[in-house]
Formats: C-alpha cells, sequence, structure tokens
C-alpha cells in the first residue's frame, strides 16, 4: 500500500491529488504510518482498498518518531497534570489541514479506533464539514482531564451520522463510558427537535486483552456503513 504525502504532517492512500475532488476518509488510531499501514490498526483502510476515496492521516500526540504505543498514554496523562494541553493544538492542527485540502474533498467521514476514536470525535466537533463518524472500541473518557471527554462534545455532534462499535466487557476504556456518551448525544438530539437521530452503538462479543479487540468482521461492518452512507 503505497503511502502519499498530502503535506508535512499528513499521509493518505488513493488517488493522487491531482485527480480531483474525492470522497474522504480521516482516519486515527496511531502514527499516520502505523493507521494506514500496520495490520491489525488498518484494517479499514484494507477495506477500502480500490474504492475512488481518500484516507488520511495525522500522527496522534506522543506517537512521533517510533514512540512506543503502549506509553503514549502514560504521556498523555503526564502532560496534562503537569498543565499542558496535548488535545487542543492537535486538533486545531488538524482542522487547518482540512482547510487546506478542501478542495480535494468532497463528502467526508471521519473515524478512529480506541484512543482515535477519542480523536475523531474532536476533530469533528471542530470541523463540521464531517458528517459521519465511525468509532471503533472508542475512548470516551479520561479520567485525568474530564473536561476533554466525549460528553462535553454532545452540543457540537448530535446532528452528526454517528456509528460505534464495542465489546459487551471492555474493561480497557468501559462499554458503559462509551455508551452514556452515545446516550447524551440522542438526549441532545431529542431535546433539538431531532426524532430518530442517526446516532447508534452496535455491542458485540468481547475479544482481546481487557475485551478491547476489534475483529475484522467488525472492522468490515463499519467500512460498509461508510460505503453505503457516502455513496462509495
Amino acid at each position: 500500500m503505497s503511502l502519499k504525502k498530502a503535506d508535512e504532517q499528513t499521509l493518505f492512500v488513493g488517488p493522487p491529488l491531482d485527480d480531483g475532488p474525492l470522497p474522504a476518509l480521516f482516519y486515527f488510531a496511531l502514527s499516520a504510518e502505523d493507521s494506514l499501514g500496520q495490520d491489525p490498526y488498518n484494517q479499514p483502510v484494507q477495506f477500502l482498498q480500490g474504492l475512488p476515496l481518500r484516507i488520511f492521516s495525522i500522527t496522534l500526540p506522543a506517537h512521533e518518531n517510533n514512540f512506543p504505543p503502549e506509553k503514549a498514554m502514560n504521556v498523555w496523562a503526564k502532560k496534562v497534570k503537569e498543565g499542558e494541553d496535548l488535545i487542543s493544538p492537535f486538533i486545531a492542527s488538524v482542522k487547518r489541514t482540512v482547510e487546506k485540502l478542501k478542495s480535494h474533498l468532497t463528502r467526508c467521514a471521519v473515524a478512529g479506533l480506541s484512543r482515535g476514536a477519542f480523536i475523531a470525535c474532536h476533530v469533528a466537533a471542530l470541523c463540521p464539514e464531517f458528517t459521519h463518524i465511525l468509532g471503533y472500541a472508542p475512548l470516551t473518557q479520561l479520567d485525568y482531564a474530564p473536561d476533554l471527554n466525549l460528553e462535553t462534545l454532545s452540543s457540537k455532534l448530535f446532528n452528526r451520522k454517528i456509528r460505534f462499535y464495542i465489546g459487551n466487557h471492555d474493561i480497557r476504556v468501559g462499554t458503559e463510558h462509551a455508551f452514556s456518551f452515545i446516550h447524551a448525544l440522542a438526549n441532545e438530539a431529542n431535546s433539538n427537535r431531532i426524532r430518530n437521530a442517526p446516532i447508534e452503538m452496535i455491542i458485540g462479543p468481547s475479544i482481546g486483552y481487557q475485551g478491547h479487540g476489534t475483529s475484522p468482521g467488525v472492522f468490515q461492518a463499519g467500512v460498509d456503513w461508510l460505503k453505503k452512507e457516502l455513496s462509495i
């Protein structure tokens, strides 16, 4: 799978930018290289290969320079406790990238895996271009930074099409925390007179360490939803 550069921080797969505007997916998991190129994190990318679509990714905070991803969340916690906001500047930089790429984008979605889903929701809250949000085993709460919890974004995301997939016993990010966010979104939509809001969470059997795994079948189901929603 050939990775291309959109700018200094953004990699993508798919047709060259010179081919004109196309549907776009921004996908976050770990580093940009691993999100787009390393199995199993890149399974959504694999399942979308060959379609008229570009998939962009940007390296998450504390995942640069081959830093071990299993230690990255400790860095997040340490920096926040020291008073440094890692998330907001990163989201702002993604917004600038989206604005620079606007002429190359048509229908837009954002997706993420675990911590990537957390980032994806923050990106969508700042970028109305993203009409669809897909999250796999989504991280929704940070104990050390409750002001960043996804429920704080409900007023900005209630009018998007959202689908989450999570295991029924995910004790790493908390199945109940993901449901709490989805429920908050549905309540916000209802308060804004949106009936039958397209905000979904699909719960399946947990797999993997702490019930936090995502199977190829679940990755494929999310991709199929995106393909239908984006008409690709």
